[in-house]
């Protein structure tokens, strides 16, 4: 089978800016949604850095698996390799994940190095919520990034009882 699947978690799920056949729900197992990655530049700044998001060790996450064509599979991993890679916090990997109401299928992810300077380690939804309440960079304040984030996976029928939790807190 030459289908190319791609995993979307955050941002993706909603703006992926690359081309695509097909976004269907999905789950992948393994790893979670989560506010784990210091933003120093777009939602904090190095003295009080925000929080985005990031795939984490455990737990599972329900997002969106787009199909791409196989003639546009190496334009769009250039692109999310530029999109996502720019420091160097996320690794890039190949995945299972199943379909909503099909079967699982291979799929390219970004999930979080935990290695990584910017790794903010798993927060509890209070310390999260309190993060986020004070952050703002370059792209805006911390807290309208979490909340639009929430906003946009509600759209698609998707929900995150953990993003849920530090909304509610904001």
């Amino acid at each position: 089978m030459n289908d190319f699947w791609v995993f979307g978690y955050g941002s993706l799920i909603w703006r992926p800016d690359f081309p695509f056949e097909e976004r269907v729900k999905a789950r992948l197992s393994g790893y979670h949604r989560s506010l784990c990655v210091w933003s120093h530049v777009h939602r904090g700044t190095p003295e009080r850095p925000g929080l985005v998001f990031g795939l984490d060790r455990g737990g599972s996450c329900v997002g969106m698996a787009f199909r791409v064509r196989p003639e546009n599979r190496d334009s769009v991993t250039d692109y999310l390799r530029r999109r996502e890679l720019v420091t160097n916090v996320y690794h890039e990997v190949t995945l299972s994940v199943r379909l909503e109401g099909g079967p699982a299928v291979h799929a390219l992810a970004f999930v979080v190095d935990r290695g990584h300077s910017q790794y903010a380690g798993r927060i509890t939804v209070d310390h999260a919520a309190e993060i986020v309440a004070r952050a703002h960079g370059q792209s805006g304040a911390n807290r309208d990034y979490v909340v639009h984030a929430l906003a946009e996976i509600r759209n698609f029928g998707l929900k995150d009882q953990w993003l849920e939790g530090v909304a509610a807190r904001l």
